[in-house]
């Protein structure tokens, strides 16, 4: 926020300015503050970017710096576009009739391709990255730099990685850059092999680097790595800033030690928002719903003042917890904070609903859902709960319902849904259908996908996964943990496979889900008694829940998973979840 000085600065400055433009001085060589004026007001939270423009305009022999500036202030703007027009007048030099319009040098581009990634507009970053190798800029390392950034902002990491690798100097920037875009683009394990690569090469990491690598270990639960880079802070002094400390504690937290990420968050000072909010949502998603909510309380005391994602962790509690009244006085009580909810705190609500068999409810808040307009996912959830609810007429009116029809052609989650629920209800035809329509729109369901880390190396399963180097002793471990759970009464729920295939293969197809597959690896490759940590990208199903909880009573494990909605902890047949989740 702009400080009263800074806008009394600007308007005094301003006043000036008109004063030297009536006297006729408006010559930038008589007017020292000239450049300081238009830096103010093209950077500044309390500048005017109009006012900015206005001074470049009326330049009739401005060098770089001004350009540049104005690049840089549009890159960070609301409409970046506007930086990429002022680039390619830049670029022509035809800007103004008369004035001499100097060319991009090397400050220019790192700017303008900001905007690019902003925009997500590769195409014309591929454009300027041709100009930056026709100018001879090619080989800089700045340049470089900003086009990793560029290109994995993008969402094209490859193109980011053959930046990276032909560059012949690298610093800190350009391999946080690239292990940052790992992670954004879903490439977490490439971004923590190239961490130790870099770490190996004798760079040292900065914050940043840090921040973007736990954030790699986060999401596939490479607990062995996050501790070694805990370590690292605690040697370089850097666990008490807040953003490091933040990720520290959503680290721990999601690779199942929620008793880590307490100690981490007790120890940052200075606790932000962000960081209260780590600690509330870890705590949520473990199924701490109670003590979620006494830090929430205290972070308030604090005069901390929550944001949108505080309230998400806070109504997650509440939906974990199954507390419907609580979720809906925090998302009334929102307005307080002059906040106003957004589709992922109403589907919050519904969601606890939901898995409290109150469907009538649901449907009612979602038709009466204000301002907002419900989404596809909103009404996906409707859906679920009446597959697993069994109510099947609801499921047949909401299937012929309107607002189910307008769902986002692009969306493959819909249409499995959709599949399902048909498949529930004995209707195959439609379910063909569904499948036919993702085959004709070239979607392609997200095969369930679990990660489990050993030795410092993360594995990676998919359902069904047979290329793993040790793929024959970890189905030869799988019949065997079959047959010691059928001893114990574990009879396959072939309900959950909604193909029409006879019962025995439904069964091998439920033995030969992801996180089953990564239990078994488990089982193997740690010693007796170890924790067995395993990340999910899907909903667990009902049939692996009952699966882990007799898994981890007869072979005498800790089982954590953590799937799409929330942590399991599974210890002596039971599950922290209660069976709800």
């Amino acid at each position: 926020m702009a400080s009263a000085m800074d806008i009394s600065t600007m308007a005094q400055a301003m006043q000036l300015h008109a004063r030297l433009l009536k006297s006729g001085q408006e010559d930038p060589t008589h007017f020292q503050n000239l450049s300081k004026l238009f830096t103010f007001s093209a950077l500044s939270p309390s500048g005017d970017l109009t006012y900015a423009r206005h001074i470049l305009t009326n330049l009739r022999t401005p060098n770089s710096y001004y350009y540049n500036t104005m690049i840089r202030a549009y890159s960070d703007s609301i409409d970046p576009t506007r930086s990429i027009t002022l680039f390619l007048s830049m670029h022509c030099r035809e800007e103004q009739p008369g004035v001499v319009v100097p060319g991009p040098d090397k400050f220019t581009y790192p700017f303008v391709l900001k905007a690019c990634s902003k925009l997500r507009n590769t195409q014309m970053g591929k454009q300027i990255h041709g100009l930056i190798f026709k100018s001879g800029l090619i080989s800089d390392r700045y340049v470089n730099n900003a086009l990793i950034h560029m290109y994995a902002g993008c969402g094209d990491s490859g193109l980011a990685l053959k930046v990276f690798d032909e560059m012949s100097e690298r610093d800190v920037v350009s391999w946080t850059s690239m292990i940052d875009g790992f992670v954004d683009n879903n490439r977490p394990i490439e971004a923590i092999k190239l961490f130790e690569l870099m770490m190996e090469s004798g760079v040292d990491p900065n914050e940043a680097t840090l921040v973007s690598v736990l954030r790699a270990c986060a999401d596939t639960g490479a607990l062995s790595i996050g501790k070694k880079v805990h370590s690292f802070v605690k040697e370089k002094d850097l666990g008490m800033k807040a953003n490091v400390g933040t990720a520290l504690i959503d680290m721990y937290a999601k690779c199942g030690c929620i008793d880590d990420a307490r100690r981490v968050f007790d120890e940052t000072m200075d606790k932000d928002v962000y960081a209260w909010t780590a600690m509330i949502s870890g705590l949520a998603s473990h199924g701490l719903s109670e003590e979620a909510m006494e830090h929430f309380e205290l972070m308030k005391s604090c005069s901390v003042k929550p944001d949108e994602r505080t309230m998400t962790a806070v109504l997650s509690a509440c939906r974990n917890a199954g507390w419907i009244g609580k979720g809906l006085y925090h998302i009334r009580s929102m307005k307080k904070y002059k906040l106003r909810p957004t589709i992922q705190h109403y589907g919050c609500i519904v969601d606890t609903f939901v898995r409290a068999g109150q469907l009538d409810e649901a449907e009612q808040f979602i038709r009466k859902m204000m301002p907002i307009d419900p989404d596809v996912v909103l009404w996906r959830t409707l859906l679920w709960g009446c597959k697993v609810h069994g109510d099947v007429e609801r499921s047949k009116r909401l299937l012929k319902d309107v607002e189910l029809l307008k769902m986002d052609s692009r969306d493959c989650g819909s249409y499995v849904l959709l599949g399902n629920v048909y498949a529930a209800t004995g209707n195959w035809k439609e379910k063909a259908k569904m499948r036919e329509l993702m085959n004709q729109r070239g979607l392609v369901k997200s095969p369930g996908c679990s990660r489990i880390e050993t030795d410092g190396n993360v594995h990676e399963f998919t359902a069904g996964d047979s290329r793993h180097v040790e793929a024959e002793h970890v189905y030869a471990k799988l019949d065997e943990m079959e047959q010691n759970v059928r001893r114990e009464g574990y009879d396959p729920k072939v309900s959950e496979v909604l193909l029409e295939i006879d019962d025995d293969e439904k069964a091998s197809q439920l033995l030969h889900h992801s996180e089953k597959l990564a239990v078994s690896f488990g089982l193997i490759r740690t010693d007796p008694g170890t924790v067995i940590r395993i990340v999910k990208n899907l909903r667990s199903c009902e049939d692996c829940h009952s699966f882990m909880k007799l898994i981890s009573k007869l072979y005498h494990r800790e089982i954590i998973i953590r799937d799409r909605i929330r942590y399991h902890h599974f210890k002596d047949g039971e599950c922290s979840c209660g069976d709800r989740w």
